[in-house]
């Protein structure tokens, strides 16, 4: 028996794996991007801004805890994780078809047969068997059945990973684009109260002039009209403020309540945008990583598949003692052993290996057009979101002066009405259009702050990596794959 291991290990060195090999599939990378201010460049110390803690770079204190209490205790990140421990458990199962399967048992018996005449009378001898063994069993993987289905679970558990850091990445930008959306309301009921406030104080004001005959009925349901218009605004914004606090406290994990604010959105910094070469999209996006293992997994399934083609050859062995007697049991002459190998070579299935193989085809075809489309997307998203950016900042550099020309008219109309030039409703007119541009204009000063967490999002930079670490991880962490070892 001491000659068969090496011979067994000799075969498996010179087997071969069916299926194709894994080869990373040509995608369309675009030299530069449609618009022109969307064009990315290579620039080391604007990756090196990719790669930190981006929420850090609004300068809000409470935003950067929010993040890092969401990186430890949100509940789709726990899942995430829980997930990758599942693949991490089938590639293990997997990856054990490498060896042989081996089992102890033990057995002991103690009986009596049937009666038997020894001459002098009959007796009922009683019988004893006591027996130790170590039994063995292995396939030999001459074709590569299990280095293609070994291949295939690594390549799914690393896709899980990816999905992991997937997630880290949503929640990440989810907490932060509510929060932003959080001192977008804030400062929206601020303009809100003020109006009902300027409102007010003009409503009662026209009243006692009402009630001297100064003014018409009509001039003073006007005035009414626009103090209810403001009013209305109040509680419609503090129920949207309600939902997007129960939003962040789900994204921490945490019941429904109240969220702390630092700065207000007028104080909240801007942070720059990143550039870097549109290949280093395709090696950072969880989800253009995660498509192409899920590809790698599809074409190693091929060969498991095509593997059944061939025969399959296993050896059992058996190696124990048995005895009649336990001060026996371990003496030379009560050893056994037992080797056996067979083959199996399957001959008329009508068809069942030829489906396999071709449902696994065209598993890897859906994974291949996955992909691509997957990395169109990636392209896309970049490509829209710096176009967003650039587009943002200029309607809110456009609306900010709206806003000042808009004070500007609303101070000299009640001027003109005071010194009766015109009528009050010119009063109104300019307080309803400034009233509607400052809502505006706050609306896109978040929208603008949120298009910068849309570019890091798009591009996952190296805060990804951190990001990833500081959140609930795996028992085992994954080590993931090298982006050259993905580039055969």
């Amino acid at each position: 028996m001491k000659y068969l291991l090496p011979a067994f290990l000799a075969l498996t060195l010179v087997a071969c794996s069916v299926g194709p090999d894994y080869t990373r599939p040509e995608s369309a990378v675009p030299e530069e991007y449609a618009q022109a201010d969307s064009t990315m460049l290579l620039d080391t110390t604007a990756i090196a801004v990719a790669d930190t803690g981006w929420w850090q770079l609004f300068g809000d204190t409470v935003l950067t805890g929010l993040i890092h209490t969401a990186l430890q205790e949100n509940n789709d990140v726990r899942v995430a994780a829980a997930r990758v421990e599942e693949f991490m458990g089938l590639y293990g199962v997997t990856k054990s078809d490498f060896f042989p399967k081996i089992d102890a048992g033990a057995l002991g018996t103690r009986g009596q047969s049937a009666l038997i005449d020894v001459g002098d009378g009959e007796t009922r001898p009683t019988n004893s068997r006591f027996e130790v063994n170590v039994s063995a069993w292995w396939e030999i993987d001459l074709w590569g059945k299990v280095r293609r289905a070994t291949e295939a679970a690594k390549a799914e558990l690393l896709a899980s990973e990816e999905a992991r850091r997937g997630v880290v990445l949503s929640v990440t930008a989810l907490v932060a684009n509510s929060y932003i959306d959080l001192l977008e309301l804030d400062k929206e009921l601020l303009i809100a109260q003020a109006t009902a406030q300027s409102r007010q104080r003009s409503l009662k004001l026209f009243q006692e002039r009402k009630g001297k005959g100064d003014v018409s009925e009509l001039e003073l349901s006007q005035i009414e009209s626009q103090y209810w218009l403001a009013m209305a605004r109040i509680p419609a914004i503090e129920q949207r403020i309600v939902q997007t606090e129960n939003a962040i406290s789900v994204l921490l994990g945490r019941n429904p309540g109240t969220i702390p604010r630092g700065r207000v959105l007028d104080s909240l910094a801007l942070p720059g945008v990143p550039e870097g070469l549109p290949s280093a999209l395709l090696e950072r996006r969880p989800d253009v990583r995660g498509a192409e293992e899920q590809l790698r997994a599809a074409n190693a399934r091929i060969g498991v598949a095509k593997s059944y083609y061939f025969p399959s050859i296993s050896l059992t062995g058996l190696l124990g003692v048995a005895s009649g007697a336990l001060e026996n049991l371990f003496k030379g002459n009560s050893q056994l052993w037992r080797v056996t190998g067979s083959i199996f070579q399957p001959i008329f299935h009508w068809g069942e290996i030829s489906g396999q193989v071709d449902a696994a085809e065209a598993v890897q075809k859906q994974a291949l057009y996955g992909y691509v489309n997957t990395v169109q997307r990636a392209f896309a998203d970049a490509e829209n979101i710096l176009s967003e950016r650039s587009r943002t900042e200029q309607q809110r550099d456009a609306e900010w002066n709206q806003v000042k020309a808009l004070r500007t008219y609303e101070r000299l109309a009640r001027m003109r009405y005071v010194e009766g030039v015109t009528s009050y409703l010119e009063v109104l007119d300019a307080e309803r259009a400034l009233f509607d541009t400052e809502l505006a204009y706050s609306q896109t000063q978040a929208r603008l702050s949120k298009s910068v967490v849309g570019i890091y999002r798009a591009f996952a930079g190296g805060w990804l990596d951190w990001a990833s670490a500081k959140s609930v991880m795996p028992e085992d962490p994954v080590e993931r794959r090298e982006p050259e070892d993905a580039k055969n």
